[in-house]
């Protein structure tokens, strides 16, 4: 029994059913997340370690050496990259898909404790990490108070505040970004310490005995039980300052008789700016698998709670809203469809010119809509651009569906055929047909499924909207669509057959018939000419066209990274950011409606947050500025004026252009510019003299920006050199030594725990020793460290000597050789132009040295990849349509005809783009591919009817023209409905329109453009290819009573002479 026999046996039924689903599919709206992109579901670990002071080298050597010896007996790691900067290892696992990440966690943390064996002393255990590409900042929560300093608002955030992140779902809890931590600092008096012949590390061990914790034990008292407890502990912040260091002639010498002990931070590497001004914020990072939109919804709503806990003159706001961008790419989407779904109505009504039959198709568009929702729902999917932009392509695709059993149910009624009776055999009779055509949809679709990476996780959740809503619609017309027709339309339909005088649509395909006949004679000819021209054409405009991976987006932000002089101060990078924005502010006419900057290096107690902002130094900062609304600027356009201007007043700062926009951080996979070049090998000297040559190669593209090494390669060193022999013949030991220097240079915080407990709060807090910056800031005072306790002498000077010289600043490494990157920003050029421009630029170099390594990185690889995939997923499709065809037909020449209008889709898809200046990207690729799709449909529709005619009649030039003749209409129809369908979202309408808008623009080239093929190539090719066929079936049963031709053959169907 066929779902149209049940649909109108039952159809009160029916529709309870089909209403039922449509309560569901309202009530999984309201919880379905809602996003930018698909989650990614990238399979990367993070371990983070940090030790202060350690350099880049010592860094690379003691701790990600050994960590990437271990990492390798992890299953399904796919590579392992380092970073190592002063004080910091940042490690990044990458793993192969479908391995299992808890496991791998389980792996890589019981690694982690085996290479914490071979660490320093004083090292803390790693941070492992799960952070991926969807794991993005959505927004900053930002403290601020006019009374208060930077330390306190510092320590609300991480005490009061960052806890408050654990009640909202899917948000992560990254430590603040601004200030220090709050420390306990013993700030000596160098010139006090030589006064009382002491060294700095005599206050720390001083420290660290005098203050112990230690647990509390019970006494049993008669019947009671007490608690004791012992003041091992210092309690108040000024009892340090009253800590005996030692003894002399009887004489206690106290830490306050030598240094000044104040609750105040740890040494500054980092200011936070918000509008120029030094503030403190909290970045709100997302979860891979939460919604943005949800998590800052969510967020927001806590913020007066949060505002509660903070004293009254402490202000918290919610800056850099990223779902704001999240939610107008959706309602730019949404917009979009609902007036393609208005225009796509209107075009069915221009050709049906029948309000209730248009009412019946539209109908059938939101109910098959807000069922497919429900089953990506379902699915797990979300709500974001690639799943709208199927859903607003599917509303043509459904449009198809609708209308066909439409028109068949008119031509039955033209017939004279009572209503009951016609529309049951009009839903019987395209059952197949629709069944086949929506296999050929999607199967269109199907090679999304044996995709890999980044072009699966976009283009399977499209797949997936189009595929479930086309199955939901096919459901529609062989249910619902019967159901309403009988209740609808009226019991006797004239046509227009049968009207006096010809209608405007019975001239025009009077006029296509004509056409046809007189096309017939030079059938060949024509379909060779038609096959010549659209694939020479459509290889030429693949060469011509550009290549990126998503449409470029202006949304008014942009993110800077500005790079003093290796080494430079931080107040001297601080104050360079302060002019930089005063330079952007001037440049956007005062239009700026909010900054922020980072300067400086991440605070080592934070390792973590290097995820989120990584700089490699105190000369470097990260500035985002973030424009009014109504200001409208070509991004590109202000990046160059920017870039001009910076140069002419600041001509010592280094700068390039980041990705801000969540589109662009997810595509760049962690990039900071499009083009990168890697130069690997073992010697730094080989691998910094070739990258100098790459860097003048790309100098000379035009429209290449930015281009520069990312690494700093001459970082300021003191370099200490020990007489080890003068040190043996002194008493002196290496170890004496070291902590004397660290604890005057930096502090003891990574030789020796000392905590002390604010029992307001009930959180510990560092306690070091240090020499402040504004004291050690002569040679001479480094040359006069004491290194014995108790003696004036011998100091650091008389041991050592001192040579000032430069060293990398960062040491980056894959697997076995250590790498340096050059990179350059694209100025209004495509991607895949700039990548094919570099390669030809480094390939015209000489060869690198031997152990050398020259290979593109960043978006150039993925672009790569993304093509390449995509285009292996067009020719599996087109291969699974024809076998899918092939089955059907029982005939390899049908099916070779059916798919004769694939070579017009290419073209007339590239062609549009190229037109409207767009790119061949992720989006115009799926256009291309579901035009792809809905042209085979088409041309489904005209080879069965015309191979049916043809055994029937035992003519094919007669079967093919009356075939072509009776879908004329159909095909029109639906063509024209999807193309006004899609002309909103071509247009680029709305704040992100630009986003989907390639993807519209190809559909309707695709359209145009097969549509043509279908009408006036097709008929021609299956004469060609079936005019002396036999008429034999290939059934191996008896031969079968043939069909009565004229139950098929239209009534006004030209019969060919």
């Amino acid at each position: 029994m066929s779902l149209v026999t049940v649909a109108l046996k039952r159809p009160i039924t029916t529709v309870i059913i089909t209403l039922s689903l449509l309560l569901f599919s309202i009530l999984s709206l309201f919880k379905i997340p809602i996003d930018i992109f698909p989650q990614l579901n990238s399979p990367t670990i993070y371990v983070i370690e940090s030790y202060g002071g350690m350099s880049p080298q010592q860094m690379e050597g003691f701790f990600s050496s050994r960590m990437q010896d271990q990492f390798l007996y992890v299953n399904g790691i796919k590579n392992i990259s380092a970073k190592n900067i002063q004080g910091l290892t940042l490690l990044k696992l990458s793993f192969y898909e479908n391995t299992d990440m808890a496991e791998a966690s389980a792996q890589v943390a019981l690694q982690v404790n085996r290479a914490m064996k071979f660490f320093p002393p004083g090292a803390l255990p790693p941070q492992v990490v799960r952070f991926d590409a969807s794991s993005l900042p959505v927004g900053q929560l930002v403290l601020s108070s006019k009374t208060r300093s930077l330390k306190e608002i510092y320590d609300m955030a991480s005490t009061l505040v960052r806890p408050m992140f654990s009640a909202v779902p899917g948000l992560s809890a990254p430590p603040p970004f601004g200030a220090n931590s709050r420390t306990i600092t013993v700030n000596v008096d160098p010139n006090k310490l030589r006064s009382y012949h002491l060294t700095a590390d005599e206050i720390v061990m001083a420290l660290s005995k005098f203050n112990v914790m230690s647990p509390s034990g019970n006494l049993h008292l008669d019947n009671t039980m007490y608690v004791t407890t012992i003041n091992s502990l210092i309690k108040n912040v000024s009892d340090f300052a009253n800590i005996p260091i030692l003894t002399k002639n009887g004489i206690p010498i106290y830490v306050k008789d030598v240094a000044r002990v104040s609750d105040g931070s740890d040494i500054t590497v980092s200011y936070a700016l918000i509008n120029g001004r030094r503030s403190v914020y909290i970045p709100a990072v997302k979860t891979a698998d939460a919604s943005t939109w949800a998590v800052v919804r969510n967020l927001k709503a806590k913020l007066p709670e949060i505002q509660n806990l903070l004293p009254e003159d402490v202000k918290v706001s919610y800056e850099f809203d990223q779902s704001v961008a999240v939610m107008n790419s959706v309602q730019s989407l949404l917009h979009e469809g609902g007036l393609g779904a208005l225009l796509t109505g209107l075009m069915v009504l221009l050709f049906l010119r029948d309000w209730r039959s248009s009412l019946i198709v539209i109908i059938t568009i939101p109910v098959s809509i807000l069922l497919g929702v429900l089953l990506l729902k379902l699915f797990g999917q979300t709500i974001n651009i690639m799943t709208l932009s199927g859903l607003a392509l599917a509303i043509g695709i459904l449009v198809d569906q609708a209308t066909v059993t439409i028109e068949s149910i008119h031509q039955h009624q033209e017939k004279g055929t009572a209503k009951r009776k016609a529309i049951y055999r009009a839903c019987q009779e395209i059952a197949v047909p629709l069944l086949l055509i929506l296999f050929c949809i999607l199967a269109v679709f199907a090679p999304s499924f044996m995709m890999e990476g980044i072009p699966r996780a976009m283009f399977l959740p499209l797949s997936l909207s189009i595929g479930l809503t086309m199955i939901a619609s096919y459901f529609m017309a062989q249910t619902l669509v019967p159901i309403l027709s009988n209740w609808l339309l009226k019991d006797h339909h004239l046509g227009h057959a049968q009207s006096d005088s010809p209608s405007f649509f019975d001239r025009i395909k009077k006029r296509y018939r004509v056409i046809l006949h007189r096309s017939m004679r030079h059938k060949g000819r024509v379909v060779l000419g038609y096959l010549f021209c659209t694939l020479a054409m459509s290889a030429l405009a693949f060469l011509y066209i550009g290549k990126d991976m998503m449409p470029k987006v202006n949304n008014g932000q942009f993110q800077l990274r500005i790079k003093e002089p290796d080494g430079t101060r931080l107040e001297r990078t601080e104050e360079s950011v302060k002019q930089v924005l005063q330079l952007i502010d001037s440049t956007v006419n005062h239009q700026v409606a909010i900054s922020s900057a980072y300067v400086g290096l991440v605070p080592s107690s934070y390792g973590v947050s290097n995820l989120y902002v990584f700089n490699t130094g105190t000369h470097e900062a990260v500035i985002q500025v973030n424009l009014n609304a109504d200001y409208h600027v070509n991004m590109d356009e202000l990046k160059d004026v920017l870039r001009h201007n910076i140069q002419y007043k600041m001509p010592r700062l280094r700068f390039n252009f980041e990705p801000i926009d969540m589109t662009e951080k997810i595509m760049s996979q962690g990039a900071a510019t499009p083009i990168e070049v890697r130069i690997a090998g073992k010697k730094m000297d080989e691998m910094k003299s070739y990258a100098d040559k790459v860097v003048s190669a790309l100098h000379k593209i035009d429209y290449l920006r930015d281009v520069q090494i990312a690494q700093p390669l001459k970082l300021p060193t003191i370099a200490i050199a020990i007489d080890r022999l003068k040190a043996s013949q002194l008493g002196l030991q290496m170890d004496d030594i070291a902590r004397s220097v660290t604890a005057s240079t930096s502090s003891s915080r990574f030789t020796q725990k000392i905590q002390w407990l604010d029992e307001n709060n009930t959180y510990t807090y560092q306690v070091q020793v240090q020499v402040p910056e504004y004291v050690m800031n002569t040679m001479d005072e480094l040359r006069e460290i004491p290194l014995v306790k108790g003696q004036l002498t011998p100091t650091l000077g008389d041991i050592a000597s001192f040579n000032t010289q430069y060293m990398p600043g960062e040491y980056d490494r894959q697997g076995p050789r250590r790498y340096l990157t050059v990179m350059a920003n694209i100025h209004q050029k495509d991607l895949g132009t700039a990548t094919a421009d570099v390669q030809k630029a480094i390939r015209s170099l000489a060869a690198p040295p031997r152990g050398v390594i020259v290979e593109m990185k960043g978006m150039s690889t993925l672009l790569l990849e993304t093509m390449s995939s995509l285009q292996i997923g067009l020719l599996c499709a087109v291969v699974v349509i024809f076998l899918l065809l092939a089955a059907n037909y029982q005939s390899v020449k049908l099916s070779l005809t059916a798919l004769v209008t694939i070579p017009a889709v290419i073209l007339g898809a590239l062609l549009m783009l190229i037109l409207t200046g767009s790119t061949l990207n992720l989006q115009s690729y799926m256009g291309m591919i579901m035009s792809t799709g809905v042209s085979v449909a088409n041309a489904i529709l005209i080879v069965s009817g015309a191979e049916n005619l043809r055994i029937d009649l035992r003519n094919a030039r007669t079967a093919a023209f009356a075939s072509a003749a009776t879908r004329l209409r159909p095909i029109l129809m639906t063509s024209m409905a999807m193309i006004a369908g899609m002309i909103p979202m071509a247009m680029g309408m709305g704040e992100t329109g630009e986003q989907a808008a390639p993807l519209g623009r190809a559909v309707i080239g695709g359209l145009f453009a097969s549509t043509f093929a279908a009408l006036f190539i097709l008929p021609l090719l299956f004469v060609w290819m079936k005019e002396k066929s036999n008429y034999d079936s290939v059934s191996l049963l008896p031969h079968e009573e043939p069909v009565d031709a004229e139950a098929i053959l239209d009534n006004n169907a030209y019969i060919a002479n």
